[in-house]
């Protein structure tokens, strides 16, 4: 069963500074606190905000899966199956080994 979303509206004021809090129930409902950085979007709908951390979208990422999304509807003939063998393959490569994608890289990376 989906959740009930709990839809709201709240109003702030626009200091001269183009400054302005956030009400409480706003903040109560993002779950930010002092401190804590909050994200802007605006789009055709309207702007959205949401909480910083959550998310951070890469343009380079969303450019290249909007690209195979688009890819994948024109030419879905192209699509293979993951051969079982590569799968296997690549856990028994990486068993054992721990990752944290958050965790800093060492060193000078190039991509």
């Amino acid at each position: 069963m989906a959740q009930a979303v709990y839809v709201f509206e709240e109003i702030s004021t626009i200091s001269s500074k183009g400054q302005t809090t956030i009400p409480k129930p706003v903040r109560q409902a993002l779950g930010v606190n002092e401190g804590d950085q909050i994200a802007f979007r605006v789009d055709a709908a309207g702007v959205t905000i949401r909480r910083a951390e959550e998310t951070r979208d890469d343009p380079a990422i969303a450019s290249f899966l909007s690209f195979l999304a688009k890819d994948i509807q024109a030419h879905p003939e192209k699509l293979h199956a993951f051969p079982v063998s590569l799968a296997e393959r690549i856990a028994g490569l990486t068993k054992g080994v721990e990752f944290d994608p958050e965790a800093e890289i060492d060193g000078d990376v190039e991509l």
